[in-house]
């Protein structure tokens, strides 16, 4: 058994951790999106998964790992290093809601929530941009007849909802076991291109 521990360093002004050499990995919320989505592709339910990442350069990585995963395509929207932390839920919203405006998907699929704020924010700013319905904390979607019924976690339990398509759904950690990308996906995710679009 290995391992070797890394000294967690402070920013100037103590606002936050030095990521400089980190390796950063995928929100395990969005893993769990992105193994429903690849299972509904399976099932026949959609015809292509793409993927968006916002933050800097080092976001390609989580993309792949969406590509090896099964995602058919990605699109990097860059936000430069230092100032991504300050991506809030609302501006991941509204890149998001471009993003939808471009592609024009008839389900948009998010992590919960982030792990690192824990904010569960961005999936309701976005369905209430796009006046879509949302399905926020799905535990189980069955899709039949252009609708989705949710199972969704809630304090009290387990409660039942269906939506129309086009919707905004979160994935909660019971939805799925998300799959591990296999070696030759690992290879094929990285020799694809993964346009980048910047703010405005």
């Amino acid at each position: 058994k290995q391992w070797y521990q890394r000294r967690v360093a402070i920013t100037a002004g103590s606002l936050g951790v030095v990521t400089d050499g980190v390796k950063h990995s995928m929100n395990p919320f969005d893993e769990n999106a992105i193994e429903e989505a690849v299972r509904m592709k399976q099932k026949k339910i959609v015809k292509e998964i793409v993927v968006a990442s916002c933050g800097p350069s080092q976001s390609q990585e989580t993309i792949r790992t969406a590509l090896a995963m099964g995602a058919d395509r990605g699109i990097h929207v860059e936000v430069p290093a230092g100032t991504d932390a300050d991506l809030q839920p609302l501006a991941v919203a509204k890149i998001f809601s471009k993003l939808v405006e471009k592609e024009k998907p008839d389900l948009v699929i998010l992590g919960k929530q982030a792990i690192d704020d824990d904010a569960n924010q961005t999936t309701q700013l976005l369905a209430g941009m796009l006046d879509w319905p949302q399905g926020t904390m799905a535990s189980v979607v069955n899709a039949a007849d252009g609708r989705l019924t949710i199972t969704r976690e809630i304090d009290g339990g387990l409660e039942d909802i269906s939506v129309s398509l086009p919707a905004v759904i979160s994935a909660d950690l019971r939805l799925n076991e998300p799959r591990y990308a296999t070696l030759p996906n690992i290879m094929k995710a990285k020799k694809k291109k993964v346009p980048t679009a910047t703010l405005r």
